[in-house]
Parts: C-alpha cells; structure tokens; sequence
C-alpha cells in the first residue's frame, strides 16, 4: 500500500470544501407548487360543528364508521368531541375546543369553538421523503400527496415522520394499508370536488385553486368583527356566496409557512396551539434532512474522504505491524 500523509491531506481539504458545501445547504431544498395546485380553506369561525363533511367523506371514499361509538351518534352527550381522532376508518375528523363554561362560540376565555383536521398535503411533505418505496408521492400538478397501496410494504415509516399524524395504519386488516386523504381526487378526476366541501352547509370548507384560497384567508383575517361578509360556498369557482356575520379571527393563516406551506389552510379565532395543531419552522424537515443528504454525496466527495481516511489507517496500522 503506497498512501502518502500528504496525499491523504489532499483528500481531506477536498472534503472540508465539500463541508462548506453541506453547511449551505442546512435550510434545505426550498420546494414550490404547480401554479395548478388545489386545496382547502376551512374556516373555523363558520364551522357549526354538525360533522356533515365527516359523512360525505365515509360516504364517498367507502369508509366504515367507527364501531366503537355509535352508541354515541344516538345522543346528543359527548357527540361533538368522541374518543378518537383520525384513524384508519377516519380521514377529517370535526374536533372541539371548550373553556371554562364554554358560552360563548369563537372565544378563547369560557368559549368553544371547532376545528378539522385532515391530511395538509404539504408542500414538500414529510411523508413522501420518508417513504423508501414512493408508496406516497406528491402529484406535480395538483399537488395532492397520493398514495399507492400496490408499493406500500407497511414500513410506516411516514406515520413516525408526519408531523400532523395523518397517516394511518390497518392493523385489524390480514392485508393492511395506510390510509389518508387524498382530497377526494377521484371525484376530482370526473369533474367533481372534495366531498367535505360539497357537501358543507356553511362554507366552512372551501374548494379552490391554492393561490386563489391564500388571497380569501388574507382578506378575511384582516375583517372587522361585527360587519358582514359574502363567504363563498363549497368552491371559489361556483361563486355561490352567504352572508354571514363576521367573528373576531386571529391574524394568522395556518399552513401558509408551517413546514414549507401546506395546501390545507385553516382559520380560527382561537389560537392554533390551543386546537392541538403544531408549531412548526417554516422549513420542512424532508427540506432540512435531504439538503444534507445532497450536500454530503455531492460528487461523492466525502464519501471518497472516508474511503481515504480508512485506507490511510489500514496503511499505518500495516506500516507499524511490518515495524
């Protein structure tokens, strides 16, 4: 074996260059939408609690009911917050939020108010990252993370990586999938919209080109509590508006910085972390550990120091044995 020290520190200055590299790309791989990309504004302000959209969405993606509380649908005690959240029989879930005596509807103090969690088809997903057989990918048109169950091997390793704890696993079933919400795309494809925004009697829901929904939340986050609004009903694109009156919203649009953006936007006039919902960077963790990724096996030039660095070693370790 004839590695010189000097060339073994050749190898290592090439590596540290390749470092400043790595570093540069800590804050991660920034990804965008299709200027086609859809999504779903929910409103929690007009959210009357009434778990329509939880039905349409059973109905029309041939999901059973939750077995375990049906007792519960038959009173009125306990129906708007059951036992479980999202589940594998479960893709939106109507949640409440309560305090004190809970009078008043849309206050944070002694109020309640609603709140919908679903899948957010972020924009550079966690899930689809960490997922070692692209059973999830993200459609480059729409945008809506999709999953394939004939590539899915059950690892589930994307339920550890969400962040929301979307993805679910059916571990009652002998053939077990992952299941999410997939924004009701096959209704999309015959011309049709998400059911929970079809079938949502108050707007809550809303429909719409991604951009278009940014620009309804910043406008009505900037309303006067009190006045009259127009809200749009089931799709920006119908055009079908309702008056109603406007609550007191926090400034603030969930999903439009959280992990690099979502497509899932939501509006309160309660503060998010009091909905259960997560305080996240506006960098996306697949963004952060992919940027690394590429910066260290760029070239293959620190994976050619290792190899030098262990070939140096094995050269001394032989040079001081033949001693």
């Amino acid at each position: 074996m004839n590695l010189e020290r000097r060339d073994f520190l050749k190898v290592l200055s090439v590596g540290a260059l390749t470092a400043g590299n790595v570093t540069s790309v800590f804050a991660g791989i920034r990804k965008t939408l299709s200027a086609d990309a859809v999504g779903i504004l929910y409103d929690g302000t007009i959210c009357i609690g009434c778990k329509a959209c939880e039905a349409a969405c059973k109905q029309y993606n041939d999901m059973p009911p939750e077995s375990a509380n049906l007792e519960k649908a038959t009173g009125v005690d306990g129906i708007w917050d059951e036992s479980y959240d999202l589940s594998e029989k479960t893709l939106n879930k109507i949640k409440l939020y309560e305090h004190g005596d809970a009078s008043t509807r849309n206050r944070e103090e002694n109020g309640f108010a609603f709140v919908k969690k679903a899948c957010m088809h972020c924009v550079d997903p966690d899930c689809v990252s960490a997922c070692p057989v692209t059973a999830l990918t993200k459609n480059s048109t729409t945008g809506i993370v999709e999953y394939d169950k004939d590539a899915c091997i059950g690892c589930r390793y994307c339920m550890v990586a969400c962040p929301y704890n979307v993805p679910k696993f059916e571990y009652a079933k002998a053939i077990p999938e992952i299941t999410k919400c997939e924004m009701c795309n096959h209704r999309q494809a015959e011309g049709d919209i998400p059911a929970c925004c079809e079938f949502c009697p108050t707007g809550a829901s809303l429909f719409g080109n991604v951009t278009d929904l940014l620009e309804e939340a910043r406008k009505r986050v900037k309303l006067v509590a009190g006045s009259t609004y127009e809200y749009p009903m089931r799709s920006l694109d119908e055009g079908d508006l309702t008056p109603k009156t406007v609550a007191p919203y926090i400034n603030y649009i969930y999903g439009e910085k959280e992990g690099g953006g979502t497509q899932y936007l939501l509006l309160s006039a309660i503060p998010f972390t009091k909905l259960g919902l997560p305080e996240l960077s506006a960098t996306s963790s697949a963004s952060k550990s992919e940027g690394i990724q590429h910066g260290i096996y760029k070239g293959m030039v620190a994976p050619i120091a290792l190899l030098g660095g262990l070939l140096y070693g094995a050269y001394q370790t032989t040079k001081n044995s033949e001693g």
